[in-house]
């Protein structure tokens, strides 16, 4: 008799099926508005799978910080990951993270554009999965721009910039010029001026790993970014990251903006944003030396080696950035509110061609050259990160002193002497000279 109930027993659960094995996967993400809409439709992931998805939502910085140190020290808080290019090849270097070399056929990763693809692998395997792609470009106020008699062309020069956003500048009325970022951190106001020094001719390193913040090209770099920010920037810039200043420019108080090319959809969001109808788009400015100041990243899906749940989390992934998870969106927000950069399908799907700011986009993404970033050669790839595993400690530093020249706390030449002192220092430490 007790066999007999046991093999019972063990047949009604077998009859149960998915929704009494079903498991519960934790995901840390970025509190973009993207990844805060893919929360809102988890729902047809859990009716599809029957798996249940818990979120763990950070600020950029912070999320930067917990999974890294979660994952170095093996710590398991997470099955799925949101990472970037920088993050990818180190950590899959490091066996820190699943090969995605198993989705199915069904998923196409071939559609995937070559240059996320290319950033997430590692000798042509994938490690990630893009939720989406991005550049930057300069979002502006058409109004603002007629208003000051200019026409912005596609390719901007930095000083036509500088020239437009001095023209833009109502402080009495509470519209600034430009906004950009200044928060510290080396995703947030580095990834920005990083990009900008490129196309000013600066660079990291020269090609045996000297810093170069003692260069013409670097002090020239910093002192427009202050000098255009004290002119033409808002107040307390010093604390404004991407959130931040999206929330200016939907307020109406940016005549320009110039940031990840995946606020479009948010800007010209009448929901959302007070000048909608009113924005216009353009390639990220250059200053005639070949290169432009705009940047090249994914926020991506990952998963931890050493997670319980791999099969699961490969599920959530396949979902979270498949072709039909576009159209899902699409369904429910329109196309203009998809997902950005990571499908070929996408940009030659006519429905998201009528989406004023898909070319702009997709050219400024071509644009971006990882790994030939600078005017003068550099001995690293990546267009607003460096990389090497030593990086985000050293910007983020670098980053610290940049932020307090913008709110006033020294200057330029100040910011710059400390930068090239710790950047050497942190350098040589890690045996790089």
């Amino acid at each position: 008799m007790k066999l007999k109930s046991l093999l019972m027993g063990a047949t009604m659960l077998a009859c149960m099926g998915p929704a009494a094995l079903a498991e519960t996967i934790t995901i840390a993400t970025v509190n973009n508005g993207d990844m805060i809409r893919m929360q809102g439709l988890t729902d047809d992931f859990t009716a599809k799978t029957g798996i249940d998805v818990e979120w763990v939502t950070l600020e950029e910085n912070v999320l930067r910080q917990r999974v890294t140190t979660d994952i170095s020290t093996k710590g398991g808080q997470f099955d799925i990951m949101t990472i970037g290019m920088y993050e990818t090849p180190i950590w899959a270097k490091n066996d820190w993270l699943v090969a995605l070399n198993d989705l199915p056929d069904s998923y196409d990763v071939n559609d995937i554009l070559p240059a996320m693809r290319g950033g997430l692998s590692v000798d042509g395997t994938l490690y990630a999965a893009p939720f989406y792609g991005e550049s930057s470009m300069i979002m502006y106020r058409t109004d603002l721009m007629e208003k000051a008699g200019l026409t912005m062309p596609d390719a901007p020069t930095w000083d036509f910039v500088a020239d437009a956003a001095r023209k833009m500048t109502d402080k009495g009325n509470e519209i600034y010029g430009v906004c950009l970022r200044g928060k510290a951190g080396w995703g947030e106001n580095m990834a920005f001026l990083t990009a900008m020094s490129n196309s000013f001719g600066a660079r990291w390193f020269d090609m045996d790993w000297n810093a170069q913040f003692d260069s013409d090209a670097w002090k020239k770099t910093l002192t427009f970014y202050l000098d255009l920010m004290n002119d033409a920037g808002p107040p307390g810039a010093a604390n404004n990251g991407f959130n931040e200043n999206l929330a200016l420019f939907q307020q109406g108080k940016c005549g320009m903006w110039i940031d990840a090319t995946v606020a479009a959809s948010f800007v010209t969001n009448p929901k959302d944003s007070t000048v909608a109808d009113k924005v216009g788009f353009a390639l990220a400015p250059d200053a005639g030396l070949g290169k432009r100041g705009n940047w090249l990243w994914a926020w991506a899906l990952a998963i931890p080696a050493g997670t319980q749940k791999e099969e699961s989390a490969k599920k959530f992934i396949e979902w979270a950035t498949s072709k039909d998870y576009l159209a899902l969106v699409a369904s429910k927000e329109g196309w203009a509110n998809v997902p950005p950069g990571s499908r070929t399908s996408l940009y030659e799907n006519p429905e998201y061609q009528k989406v004023p700011f898909a070319k702009m986009t997709l050219e400024s993404i071509n644009s971006a050259d990882p790994t030939n970033p600078t005017v003068d050669p550099v001995p690293y790839i990546g267009v607003q990160f460096v990389a090497i595993p030593e990086f985000a400690g050293i910007a983020t530093q670098v980053g610290q002193e940049f932020s307090a020249a913008l709110a006033g706390q020294q200057t330029a030449e100040q910011a710059l002497e400390k930068a090239q002192a710790l950047t050497n220092e942190e350098m040589e430490a890690a045996g790089y000279k």
